[in-house]
């Protein structure tokens, strides 16, 4: 079964090579929570928790157990870089986007496994969770693109369990900033990492990203499981760890 939806202003998508009766109402439970993360975290909503929460009009004591555990995983990412991961922008205005969305597919694969499938992937706008073969024999293939040719693929993924994300200014310019100085990023172009999980993957990406060269070793003391970097003047940088790589250019 294929599903695809777009959600949180991009497509999402979800490829279940199981069968059986309950397959259609799982990926649906699914989708309720990448979509009820959409109105509680929205920085575009002005009636969204994380927005009323940005304008101190939510109470400590009535803070959701969701803001508080995206709160709680920022911190974390904030301790472990060393300030170089923050949700706080420049201006000091709230932005939990560089968790939300990893946070929230995770979630959903969740909901997923949790009923019992068992092979699976789950694309949230690029950032990908895979469980077991789409096939037997073979794992997933996930690819990652040259951030200076959409049309190029820098390297193809083989994986069965575990999730991959991405963070880069390929797309949307300068959005992202280390939180140490405050500056716009701008050592690497993108930053893509395999880890356990996707929320765990799409902290650590950013993160990369923001700490520059530096990030790629960092991360792989840290739960990445591969690492492949891009820096501006187009040289890709990896720890290839324990992932298996296929058709990579570096």
């Amino acid at each position: 079964m294929r599903h695809l939806e777009t959600v949180m202003g991009i497509p999402m998508s979800v490829d279940v090579r199981d069968s059986g009766a309950g397959v259609s109402e799982l990926v649906e439970r699914a989708f309720e929570v990448l979509r009820a993360a959409d109105r509680r975290f929205s920085r575009f909503d002005p009636d969204s928790e994380v927005s009323r929460y940005a304008r101190r009009q939510v109470p400590p004591a009535e803070v959701s157990a969701d803001l508080r555990e995206v709160l709680a995983l920022a911190g974390r990412a904030w301790d472990e870089s060393g300030g170089a991961f923050s949700v706080r922008r420049p201006d000091g205005t709230l932005d939990t986007d560089g968790v939300v969305k990893g946070w929230a597919a995770q979630r959903a694969a969740d909901v997923l496994e949790g009923g019992g499938l068992l092979r699976f992937c789950l694309n949230a706008g690029g950032d990908v969770v895979v469980r077991g073969e789409p096939e037997p024999g073979r794992g997933w293939h996930v690819g990652i693109r040259d951030p200076a040719d959409a049309g190029r693929t820098l390297a193809v993924l083989e994986l069965r369990n575990g999730a991959v994300a991405t963070s880069g200014t390929y797309e949307r310019g300068a959005h992202i900033w280390d939180g140490r100085t405050g500056e716009a990023v701008s050592e690497l172009v993108s930053a893509s990492v395999v880890a356990a999980d996707l929320c765990r993957a799409d902290t650590l990406a950013t993160s990369v990203l923001a700490m520059g060269r530096d990030g790629v070793s960092w991360a792989a003391a840290h739960g990445a499981v591969a690492v492949i970097a891009v820096t501006a003047d187009g040289r890709t940088l990896t720890d290839r760890g324990g992932a298996t790589l296929l058709g990579a250019t570096a």
